[in-house]
């Protein structure tokens, strides 16, 4: 390669080489912020296949003086994964387990692979006899690499220690692209037959054997005092004593000395036995009091959270996401574990005993059931995202933010720590939100800090500075998980020496001569109120249909606090449970997931010179294409990310005055063909049946790779609904547009289920929910639908308003009220119920179905009923009718509205319908299938035998009292 001259001519040249490398100005939006509070816009973004593809981008830069800042899952809260210059993103290609050697116990990774995903492959190959310890509550997005970067820890820290504690080897690319390997004792030359590499190995190992001997008693004076010691760089390995450990010298490094490729882990064991101890207190001091009891057992983990968590757990995802933990304000779970299942519990009893004599602790729990700690554990791991924007019991919230994110003490100091940061928080009139690792000392504390204003930055700046010298007066450090970065790497002279921070500088210089590896991170930083992501964004009047209210409860900027609300810890870059984001498990692409499409719209709030050429972004066009509008994050997502309302949004405002996509005009205004349709049903079938199909589809914008379902005609849903009484009942049930026009069975169905539990149904097939104008963004027409529908429920009752679909039940409860801000909308919404829920209801109320359930099911989870009733909505139900065995599909089914139906996104959709549906039906295929929603039913009919009886039902039909019963078992 030859030397360029500027950033546009190295983009070119990688590009030639073959190098994926992307600068349009979308791609930058979505990596200009990790999860911190910072965004610095790169200038290009680079998806390397293998380490010598990384090699070759370094070479380029390094000669063009461009910086590289390399990143994995994009979750560092500091600041460490973005940067000026090319970003390398491995976890796109370099995320290849390359083996696992279950008699050495140990692994070798490229440094793209999620940590979660490693540990289930661990576990796998050695029957679940060993796995790789670090769990941060990022794992399922956050990478190796990365780990390896800040030296990320975990709940299970207190057993298992820091990722470096597991290295082995790091194989690492320097910054003039040199190939090294690090190892516990020595710097090599990863390919020995590479003279050059060689020789640097021998040299920098030379360099760095003089800088441990001119700085020797300073780092044993001051490195590796307490096991959290994360901040600077971690040269006590160097000494003598600790075998020259390159290795774990550059855990921790954050990408500033060299480029992890490749990494060799040390496994462990996983318990046999295990037993999560939940305690309650009034305080989370009191909690941190307790901790050194605690560890007299050897915990695997102890961590803590306070109740404005818990609070804002319940408002954001209901009651029983939180119903296990036992009455108090600050909860600590203590995990125990064992070979022997009667020693771990007689463990649990000895612990609670010493805590009862503490007197500190209100009550203890013992939770032995895998999926119930599973569920609790989620409580802390959304600490992160839950804390940043907590929900109020007066209906308001508090945006609260990291900064002072990370700092630890030793354990026995940490209730002490705590209650003096309270007394700074108060000095400064600021609120932090408390929790963390508790059994090493490590507190995870956001702040309300106003990174708006100059004032508010001012008093972040004095207020971080006064927090360093306060962890360092209790013998702590800055950072004891997630690294410096942006956010605390200009206040470590706080911490350390002169001495140090020269030999930190030396390290670097060692390593990266030119300063082009993550620069201003630990070595030469900017202040920590340089970059904020917040300060300075234009106060545009952001105008929308939807009503939307900021923190403060005003309307006023609620669009721009709105898509502020993501943080970036990336949660839907998850592949585990929920059902966030379908579109990114697909494609694997930042801007598939709700993330990469929140950047965009944070970008867009902040460069558009005014509101008009906001609204007309392309890249927020392109960014929300493969968006599914599931609705998943506004309840997935732990700050409450609805993209679906903001995509609605955008696109009314984008596609005012402009031609929309076909499909736009032909499943958007469904309701109003439908009013056709049903007239001529019979007319219509034929066609499509008949060569013209083609030209209709073309013509609709839809795909013909998806058979379309037969149109119903009136006389079909009178047939249905004649039996039916007419007149007031005490259960209002809407028969939507979706049911009316092509399943009309299921009105008949949900009339006499409704009424064999003893009630009246009135039925009304005359109100909209207007969801088919809500998704494709006409919300001026949703608008006057929904309008009348309000005028039209709005009885002066109180009766349940029972929805046979759900996604039209959903928008009835969410969307209606945020359309229509009048007390008749608010008052519908209130009364509104899914079946599902309406089944729940009447079980609770001692009906006994007529009709014989099945005894399996397989239950394809709808995902607005998923976010707007409850995860576990159909689940309950299903369960209160005494069905024994429910596989269920949770994840978005791939059709979900119109998406799945046209021509562009049909190939994304079966991908979708990969992730859970698609399995679900091939593990059973004969089982009766339980799709309520249309969407639902129609991919579950295309993925299996349309014929069957048990193809593709609704919760109605296998509980209806007048369907033969012979095929459900």
């Amino acid at each position: 390669m030859t030397a360029v001259r500027d950033g546009a001519e190295i983009v070119a040249l990688l590009a030639a080489g073959g190098v994926e490398i992307d600068d349009g100005s979308r791609r930058l939006a979505e990596y200009s912020y990790d999860a911190s509070n910072y965004r610095v816009p790169p200038l290009a973004v680079a998806f390397p296949r293998d380490a010598g593809e990384v090699s070759r981008i370094v070479v380029a830069c390094h000669r063009a003086g461009v910086p590289i800042v390399a990143r994995g899952g994009g979750t560092s809260m500091a600041g460490n994964a973005i940067g000026h210059g090319v970003v390398l993103d491995t976890s796109r290609y370099m995320n290849d387990i390359v083996s696992i050697d279950a008699a050495s116990r140990t692994v070798v990774v490229e440094p793209g692979v999620v940590l979660a995903d490693l540990a289930e492959a661990v576990q796998h190959a050695t029957g679940n006899l060993l796995t790789f310890a670090p769990d941060p509550s990022s794992r399922n997005r956050a990478t190796v690499g990365g780990s390896i970067g800040n030296d990320a820890c975990g709940n299970h820290s207190v057993r298992y220690g820091r990722t470096g504690d597991h290295v082995l080897s790091l194989d690492v690319v320097l910054a003039d692209g040199t190939r090294l390997t690090a190892t516990r004792t020595a710097l090599r030359a990863t390919d020995p037959d590479d003279a050059a590499a060689v020789e640097r190995a021998a040299w920098l190992s030379a360099r760095l054997a003089d800088l441990t001997g001119d700085y020797m008693s300073a780092f044993r004076l001051e490195l590796g005092r307490i096991p959290r010691q994360v901040s600077g760089f971690h040269l006590a390995h160097l000494l003598p004593e600790n075998g020259f450990d390159v290795a774990r010298a550059l855990v921790g490094s954050e990408g500033t000395c060299a480029i992890v490729v490749g990494a060799t882990m040390r496994l462990v064991d996983v318990p046999s036995s295990a037993l999560l101890l939940i305690v309650a207190y009034d305080d989370i001091v009191d909690a941190a009091r307790d901790v050194m009891t605690i560890l007299q057992y050897s915990p695997a983990a102890v961590e803590g959270i306070d109740e404005q968590i818990v609070a804002t757990m319940k408002v954001r995802r209901g009651a029983d996401s939180v119903a296990e933990l036992p009455a108090g304000r600050a909860w600590l779970y203590v995990d125990l574990d064992g070979d022997d299942e009667v020693a771990v519990a007689a463990q649990a009893q000895r612990l609670r005993g010493d805590l009862e004599a503490n007197g500190r602790a209100l009550d203890c729990r013992e939770v032995r059931d895998p999926s119930e700690r599973k569920k609790l554990w989620r409580v802390r791991e959304d600490g992160a995202g839950l804390s940043s924007r907590l929900e109020l019991p007066d209906g308001s919230s508090v945006t609260s933010w990291p900064g002072w994110e990370d700092s630890a003490v030793a354990p026995e100091r940490l209730a002490d720590y705590l209650a003096d940061f309270r007394l700074l928080l108060e000095q400064y009139h600021l609120v932090g939100v408390m929790y963390g690792h508790f059994g090493a000392g490590c507190m995870h504390i956001r702040i309300t800090f106003d990174q708006r204003t100059a004032q508010g930055r001012s008093v972040m700046s004095a207020f971080l500075t006064a927090a360093a010298r306060l962890v360092v007066e209790h013998g702590g450090t800055l950072s004891g998980e997630h690294g410096d970065g942006r956010a605390r790497s200009e206040l470590l002279p706080e911490m350390y020496s002169p001495t140090i921070m020269a030999a930190f500088a030396d390290f670097k210089r060692l390593f990266d001569p030119t300063g082009v590896l993550n620069p201003g991170v630990i070595v030469d930083p900017a202040s920590v109120t340089e970059h904020l992501a917040l300060a300075d964004i234009p106060a545009l009047p952001w105008q929308t249909t939807f009503v939307l209210h900021d923190a403060n409860g005003s309307e006023h900027g609620a669009f721009a606090d709105a898509v502020q609300r993501c943080i970036g810890v990336g949660r839907c870059r998850s592949h585990g449970s929920g059902v966030m984001c379908p579109s990114f498990r697909a494609t694997g692409d930042e801007k598939d997931s709700t993330r990469g499409r929140a950047r965009v719209l944070q970008d867009m709030i902040r460069a558009a010179p005014t509101v008009e050429q906001g609204w007309a972004s392309e890249d927020v066009r392109e960014a929300l294409d493969l968006c599914l509008s599931c609705k998943a994050c506004s309840t997935d997502c732990p700050t409450g990310v609805d993209m679906a309302t903001y995509k609605a949004e955008f696109f009314d405002h984008y596609y005012h005055r402009r031609v929309r996509p076909l499909a736009h005009y032909s499943l958007g205004w469904l309701p109003r063909w439908l009013a056709v349709t049903t007239r001529i049903a019979p007319l219509v079938n034929g066609a499509l049946a008949s060569p013209l199909r083609g030209i209709a589809l073309r013509l609709g914008g839809l795909t013909d790779e998806r058979p379309l379902p037969r149109f119903a005609s009136k006389g079909q849903l009178r047939r249905e609904l004649k039996p039916h009484r007419t007149g007031r009942g005490d259960v209002v049930l809407v028969v939507d547009s979706f049911t009316k026009g092509f399943r009309p069975e299921v009105a008949g169905a949900a009339v006499r289920v409704v009424e064999d539990a003893g009630h009246r149904a009135e039925v009304r097939t005359d109100v909209c929910c207007g969801l088919t104008w809500i998704s494709t963004g006409q919300l001026r027409q949703a608008r006057k639908r929904l309008l009348r529908t309000a005028s039209a429920l709005d009885d002066g009752s109180d009766r349940p308003i029972v929805v046979t679909e759900p996604s039209c039940a959903a928008a009835l409860r969410k969307d209606l009220p945020e359309l229509v801000d009048t007390p008749a909308a608010r008052r519908v919404a209130r009364r509104v119920r899914s079946f599902a829920e309406q089944v729940s209801a009447q079980r609770e109320r001692g009906w006994t179905p007529s009709a014989t359930p099945p005894s399996s099911v397989t239950v394809q989870t709808h995902c607005h009923e998923y976010s707007v009733f409850g995860a576990a909505t159909q689940l309950r139900a299903l369960e209160a009718v005494g069905v024994e065995n429910v596989r269920e599909a949770t994840g978005c089914c791939g059709v979900a509205g119109n998406f799945g139906f046209e021509r562009e996104h049909y190939d994304v959709s079966m991908a979708v319908a990969e992730q859970a549906l698609a399995p679900a039906l091939r593990a059973d295929p004969d089982a009766v299938v339980l799709t309520d929603g249309f969407s639902c039913h129609m991919q579950a009919r295309q993925l299996t035998d349309v014929h069957a009886p048990s193809a593709s039902l609704h919760l109605a039909q296998i509980l209806d009292p007048a369907t033969r019963q012979e095929f459900l078992r």
